[in-house]
């Protein structure tokens, strides 16, 4: 006898996870934090005439002062940048915030140029690292194809931070005195630790609110966390494309700080302005500078599928950012009307945003698991613009007897140099290739 089987197709029932955004808020920190720093940065430059007046102190005391902010923020942006590749962006993120929204309140309290020029040295050595460690954050939370787009977000709301941060100071000098409007700033810097050191996590795997899914869409990136700090020096500094990241960094950092620096006292002086009406005007250089970097951010991904190459992508986006921001600061300075000149100081700062995430994003890749490193070099050479920009700035005001346009001359030669750089940049190629 033949016996039959009956035999049922096996199913399975297979489901397909939904990945997890967690890592998004990464983004959401880094851009209020972005915003904080450049509230505090900006700040001193609206209330720079006030404080002049307040301290008796002279032009080139307070570029001395813009100054000292500049230098302490270079010389430590390197071990900044270092200590974040060693001990991960959490633990040095949180203490740089603390120290510098300690020394910001402090700020308030100076009465002298010797203690001013203190309290804003050491300001500028608590903010150092901010942007290398937030870079390194993004190298280890973020998959390659969005981080482009993340620095060109953050970078848009840190230019509109500063942007609107001079009607702000302006109101809040009608209702408080230029002492408590610091330490106003700084204790939001306290609050924005709390928050970040309680969800964030050096490896995302360590946040249960990542799901399977989302890990293997970030899995390349999560081995860059924290443990790297055995730099390799040689390489990084014997490359060309680091080298030149450095120098056109510079090129681009000494007329941008023009814009947190002095500018309220141009538009003063030079454009015989109100502090109201040049705060409103003062506006225009960071709101068009974020929109740059919004631009560059969100159409990178295209701008690559049109060139085939992320590298012509990149250098294409920086010369033609360089070159209309030498054209566009070039006619500004030979525009009569207030708002007109101030419109194309705007459209100079959106060319020269341009550069921006492209800049940044070439530190993630040329520095793989030492991105905190790379980055912080690169932003040590920005911040010693920052410090020469200001310190010069002054000097040639003395010099050429008030003769503003002088320094903006100086200024668009320092972006016309930047497009020379670009072209022998490998700006995705890492320095350690293993």
């Amino acid at each position: 006898m033949i016996v039959r089987m009956a035999t049922q197709p096996a199913y399975k029932s297979v489901t397909v996870q939904k990945a997890t955004r967690t890592r998004y808020w990464v983004i959401v920190f880094a851009v209020t934090l972005a915003i904080l720093s450049y509230f505090d940065r900006v700040c001193m430059s609206v209330a720079a005439p006030t404080i002049s007046k307040d301290l008796g102190l002279t032009k080139v005391q307070m570029g001395y002062i813009f100054s000292s902010f500049g230098i302490a923020y270079a010389l430590f942006e390197v071990p900044s940048g270092w200590l974040g590749d060693k001990l991960g962006a959490r633990k040095v993120l949180m203490r740089i915030v603390l120290w510098w929204s300690f020394f910001i309140t402090l700020t308030g309290q100076m009465r002298s140029f010797g203690t001013m020029l203190t309290s804003q040295f050491f300001f500028g050595a608590g903010e150092a690292g901010g942007f290398p460690n937030l870079t390194k954050a993004f190298s280890t939370w973020l998959p390659q194809a969005e981080k482009v787009r993340a620095q060109g977000i953050m970078w848009m709301f840190a230019r509109w931070g500063g942007a609107f941060t001079p009607p702000l100071v302006i109101l809040a000098f009608k209702y408080m005195s230029w002492r408590y409007v610091f330490a106003s700033f700084g204790a939001l810097g306290v609050v924005w630790a709390i928050f970040f050191y309680n969800w964030y996590r050096d490896n995302p795997r360590d946040n249960k609110k990542v799901n399977d899914a989302e890990l293997a869409i970030i899995a390349g990136s999560a081995k860059l966390g924290p443990g790297h700090g055995d730099v390799p020096w040689r390489k990084l500094l014997g490359s060309r494309s680091v080298r030149l990241l450095w120098l056109q960094y510079f090129l681009l950092s000494y007329p941008w700080y023009f814009y947190i620096t002095w500018l309220p006292t141009y538009l003063q002086e030079n454009r015989h302005l109100t502090p109201e009406q040049g705060s409103h005007l003062a506006v225009l250089p960071l709101l068009f500078g974020g929109i740059g970097s919004a631009v560059a951010g969100f159409l990178s991904a295209r701008l690559v599928r049109l060139t085939g190459s992320i590298t012509r992508t990149r250098r294409l986006s920086a010369c033609v950012g360089f070159g209309g921001a030498a054209i566009m600061l070039v006619i500004s300075l030979n525009t009569a009307d207030p708002t007109y000149a101030m419109l194309f100081m705007g459209l100079t700062s959106f060319f020269n945003d341009l550069v921006m995430p492209g800049s940044w994003a070439s530190c993630m890749d040329i520095g793989g698991k030492y991105a905190g490193t790379v980055a912080g070099s690169m932003n040590m050479m920005g911040n010693l613009a920052g410090f020469a920009a200001p310190l010069s700035g002054g000097y040639i005001l003395r010099y050429t007897g008030g003769n503003w346009n002088s320094f903006l001359y100086v200024m668009a030669t320092m972006y016309l140099l930047g497009t020379f750089c670009w072209p022998f940049i490998d700006p995705v190629t890492p320095i350690d290739k293993e």
